[in-house]
């Protein structure tokens, strides 16, 4: 079936943008919520959410900055528009936009109720900050995501809440980045071990941020694949 955009109503009363796939036929299926990096339902993000119907998913990638105007795609060379609208956004707004993306999927007779996220960058900690607050989520995947230690608005860091936890959270990281750094990786892997925390946590040798985009130069073909790999495995261990 092809791909579709949507619109999904959000509790502040805005309407969110949403790039919606599925697989073929009749039946219900597992569904994921892919959350975009700093550049927004993208080409990028936008193949990525292609890729969940042949592995048995329904995709969705909310627009989450669609407070700040209607989705603007491809904005890799406008480097500072999209931190602006990166820095204009707060977590009360991103768990508006993510339990919305969640009831949306929930409303559809083609899910079956069991439902996990995946973010990239940004998207990477939106996926964190979601596992410690959204409880109808079934397991999250966190690709390099940075400034978990940082609130966006009032409240507390999403490392702080990361007592709140209530599904398996599988962690992607380079060894070349420098947000998350790998030592502060391991501080996060360190807090959920003391917490009881089911999780998994991988960092790549000669990677760094953005590893798994292809559009950029940080693309490593290697570690994306394997990361990728490890990712399905994740959603396909706790979500079927």
């Amino acid at each position: 079936m092809p791909a579709s955009w949507v619109d999904i109503s959000v509790g502040d009363g805005t309407s969110m943008e949403g790039y919606l796939t599925q697989p073929e036929g009749d039946g219900s299926h597992p569904a994921v919520v892919v959350i975009q990096e700093i550049w927004g339902v993208n080409s990028h993000i936008q193949a990525v959410t292609d890729r969940l119907p042949s592995q048995g998913y329904v995709g969705l990638a909310p627009a989450m900055f669609h407070r700040q105007g209607r989705m603007i795609a491809g904005l890799h060379e406008e480097l500072q528009t999209a931190v602006g609208m990166m820095q204009q956004c707060n977590d009360a707004g991103i768990l508006s936009d993510v339990n919305a993306a969640v009831s949306h999927l929930k409303s559809q007779n083609f899910v079956n109720g069991k439902i996990g996220i995946v973010g990239f960058c940004f998207g990477g900690r939106v996926a964190y900050l979601a596992a410690c607050n959204v409880s109808d989520l079934s397991a999250s995947v966190v690709f390099y995501g940075g400034n978990i230690g940082v609130a966006l608005g009032d409240g507390q860091t999403p490392l702080e809440q990361t007592g709140s936890i209530s599904c398996p959270v599988l962690g992607l990281f380079g060894e070349e980045d420098a947000n998350p750094t790998p030592d502060f990786v391991n501080e996060i892997d360190a807090e959920m071990t003391r917490l009881g925390k089911t999780h998994e946590f991988h960092q790549y040798a000669g990677a760094g941020h953005g590893f798994h985009c292809e559009a950029r130069g940080s693309y490593r073909t290697e570690a994306a694949q394997d990361a990728w790999g490890k990712a399905m495995a994740w959603f396909d261990q706790n979500l079927k």
